[in-house]
């Protein structure tokens, strides 16, 4: 069990079902299981961290990889952060990163391949070498 600050939303959304609102926690301990399981909802986990490295650990202390997002004005940062994440995707500076002409995937426990793009078709493929000497 851990504690959480319910900052918004949390509530049951007015369209019935297992739909809620857009929620925000405050102060997740990295221990909690929004902070290692996929959540696909509209939860925001807010996680306190002492430096960038502290950050990236926390990122990557996961089984899973889809996405990870974050904001930087420092180009050196978001190149230095973005390799370091371990993410099939990483949005920067945008929430939304999916569009007809990216690769689309995750690593670790979210996938293996890529869908979309020229990549998607690459797993369906078998690549065939040949050498004629003449």
């Amino acid at each position: 069990r851990f504690t959480a600050r319910n900052d918004a939303g949390g509530e049951a959304h007015k369209l019935g079902g297992n739909f809620f609102q857009p929620t925000i926690l405050a102060d997740v301990p990295d221990n909690a299981k929004v902070a290692k399981e996929e959540t696909f909802g509209p939860l925001a986990p807010l996680f306190r961290f002492s430096d960038e490295a502290d950050v990236i650990r926390q990122a990557n202390d996961t089984e899973f990889g889809l996405a990870a997002y974050f904001y930087a004005r420092d180009l050196s940062r978001v190149f230095r952060v973005g390799e370091a994440l371990e993410y099939g995707i990483v949005g920067i500076n945008t929430g939304i990163i999916s569009n007809e002409v990216a690769p689309f995937g995750g690593i670790k426990a979210s996938g293996l391949g890529r869908e979309g793009s020229k990549y998607g078709i690459e797993d369906y493929l078998e690549i065939k070498y040949m050498c004629i000497g003449l």
